[in-house]
């Protein structure tokens, strides 16, 4: 298996263009462990300086997804968007894991067009029509991201959890929503449903505005695909991984760019 390398610079996939930049998304739901007949949750979709706090833009909702534990989709209500967020309520009337993430997919393009450097995104079917056949120097990207979250009503379980076998993925060795302080958990991370090894995973515990350093920690998955975390403290998480892969991008992109993005809840013992 070719070895993944982690992109060095971070591009947060905030919006269905996939503008790149120096801020991080995320998905907030209001709680990731409800019971009771027909919960609600309501999930805030951002991307901001720092994680979990609303001070940059929006997520654009056109991507959004929404998984029951029977596998069905589900989709949102009272959505809105505002000038630092977007939200969306969701009715958990089954009991088990939902899976709720924003995924998108397009090509990046640069090229030189009368000496001038142009730079264009969208989708495969429109790179034909707008990108010149006989640019010069182009150069083409594949990228796809997913920024996702998980919330159990009752006991964890069911469908939501099964990947795709699309992109950059997270499967819960240790479910998603049984993390607990001071115990350790296992993840695998897979591309294209296959173990994605040797990538380099980050994790930023919530609350940064209220101390002075990120906390940042990094891990490295196996050749498996799996990697361990031991969790410090309580609280929200969130975790990223970005990989490069030059040989199995669709044409016309040369190379393709996969990143992932969980927000994850650690109850105290």
């Amino acid at each position: 298996m070719k070895t993944f390398k982690k992109i060095a610079l971070f591009s947060v996939l905030a919006c269905a263009t996939f503008t790149a930049q120096a801020h991080r998304a995320f998905l907030v739901p209001s709680s990731t462990v409800v019971a009771g007949n027909t919960p609600w949750v309501t999930v805030d979709a951002a991307a901001a300086t720092d994680v979990f706090v609303f001070d940059h833009m929006p997520l654009k909702l056109d991507n959004l997804f929404i998984t029951a534990p029977d596998g069905t989709a589900l989709k949102p209500e009272n959505t809105s968007t505002g000038k630092f967020r977007s939200s969306f309520d969701v009715k958990l009337s089954q009991t088990g894991s939902y899976k709720m993430g924003i995924l998108n997919e397009g090509l990046f393009a640069s090229y030189k067009e009368d000496g001038k450097v142009k730079r264009w995104r969208g989708t495969a079917e429109t790179f034909a029509k707008e990108v010149p056949a006989n640019a010069e120097e182009l150069q083409v990207t594949q990228r796809s991201g997913r920024i996702e979250t998980f919330v159990t009503n009752g006991k964890p379980g069911g469908k939501a959890m099964d990947i795709t076998g699309s992109g950059l993925e997270l499967s819960g060795i240790t479910h998603p929503n049984d993390l607990v302080a001071g115990e350790t958990a296992q993840f695998r991370l897979t591309l294209d449903g296959k173990p994605a090894a040797k990538v380099s995973v980050t994790l930023i515990p919530g609350g940064i505005r209220y101390r002075q350093k990120l906390d940042e920690k990094t891990v490295v998955t196996d050749n498996e695909g799996k990697f361990s975390v031991t969790w410090a403290n309580a609280g929200l998480y969130w975790l990223e991984a970005e990989i490069k892969d030059d040989t199995k991008a669709k044409a016309p992109a040369k190379s393709r760019v996969a990143s992932y993005v969980a927000t994850l809840e650690v109850l105290p013992q």
